[in-house]
């Protein structure tokens, strides 16, 4: 069975840190773009950053550019997203996608990844 799994998220001070993971199974997680994406009530799904199958990284959105990273560990088959200088604006539900592209492509566009993970709530608040 084709999984994805979110973990790591819970409440944070503002200016903290928090590790997503997006382990997979039932798949090799090292052949597939992994996109990170966010989304608060009434919005649409918006894309943080994502993680070619060459392991160069797509950073989306001004407002995390420079405090989120994304990583891969193909030995343990996860993609991980270091969340850094937390501010308010930055609660929301965090989704991991995976999706078959190029070897050097990405995407910030939701709808173009066919796999996602159940989502973990990140809130961050003093």
């Amino acid at each position: 069975q084709v999984q994805l799994v979110e973990s790591g998220g819970g409440l944070v001070q503002p200016g903290g840190s928090l590790r997503l993971s997006c382990a997979a199974s039932g798949f090799t997680l090292a052949g597939y773009a992994v996109g990170w994406f966010r989304q608060t009530p009434g919005k649409e799904r918006e894309a943080v950053s994502c993680i070619t199958r060459s392991g160069s990284i797509r950073a989306y959105g001004d407002s995390t550019k420079g405090r989120f990273t994304t990583s891969r560990d193909s030995a343990k088959n996860t993609v991980y997203l270091q969340l850094n200088s937390l501010k308010p604006e930055d609660t929301a539900i965090y989704y991991c996608a995976a999706a078959s592209f190029a070897r050097y492509s990405c995407s910030g566009t939701a709808s173009d990844f066919g796999s996602w993970g159940q989502g973990t709530q990140v809130t961050v608040s003093s």
